[in-house]
Formats: C-alpha cells, structure tokens, sequence
C-alpha cells in the first residue's frame, strides 16, 4: 500500500511542477491518440494523412498572382503548415482552435506542409471535449 501511495504521490508531483506548454503538448498527443490520426512529428514526405492540433497561426501570404492562406497547427509533438491557395480566409481558422486535416505530405523550405487540404474544425478555445 506504501508504494501505490508514494507512486500516485510521484506522479502528482511531476504533474504540478510540469508547465503549462509541456502540459497542453500531452493533452494534445492525447486528443491526437483518442482519434487515431498521425502525430505531426511521425509524418512523412509523400504520405496521404490525416492529423489533429490547434492552430497556432494564420497567415496570409499576399501575392500578385495568386494569395496563400498559411495555418501553422501544432500537435504537441511538431508543427505543420496547412496552405490553402488562392484563399484569403476562412471562416473559423484562427489561433487556438483545433483541426483536424488531411492530405499529401510535402516539404518546402523545411517546413512540413499539406496544401489544400480536406478539414473539419473539432474544437474552439474554452469548449469543453467531453
């Protein structure tokens, strides 16, 4: 009984003095787990996949010939930029809220990227998910 209460007092402890970044990285890998997509750190090039994170920034990359909507979601493992074509906005996407996307993996100028992919918004800042 000793060792049950010194394990479950370890791990609580762990869990108060972790910080709120490294705390929202698990909630994330979790979330990602419970829907059974790919972790954004596991992708690889070529690969048709479908991932799950909140959106850390939106972007428009301005264009003469055609503008680009640039969507940096994070997973708790890595980034990806999700990159829409021709578009200025759309309506949802903004920082905090979670996506779930999918499409071909690319990379272009380092940086993990799906363009033009299928997406549905699976959360909102504050909402509860249970």
């Amino acid at each position: 009984m000793g060792s049950a209460r010194s394990g479950a007092l370890r791990r609580l402890t762990e869990r108060l003095t972790r910080t709120s970044d490294e705390l929202d990285s698990d909630d994330l890998k979790r979330e990602s787990n419970d829907l059974g997509v790919v972790h954004i750190g596991d992708l690889e090039p070529r690969s048709l996949a479908t991932v799950c994170g909140e959106v850390r920034s939106v972007t428009l990359r301005p264009r003469d010939d055609v503008p680009a909507l640039d969507v940096e979601v994070w997973d708790g493992t890595d980034s990806l930029h999700l990159v829409w074509l021709g578009r200025r906005r759309i309506a949802g996407i903004a920082p905090g809220i979670k996506v779930q996307a999918t499409g071909r993996v690319t990379r272009q100028r380092d940086v993990t990227t799906i363009f033009n992919p299928a997406y549905e918004i699976i959360g909102r800042p504050g909402a509860s998910h249970d």
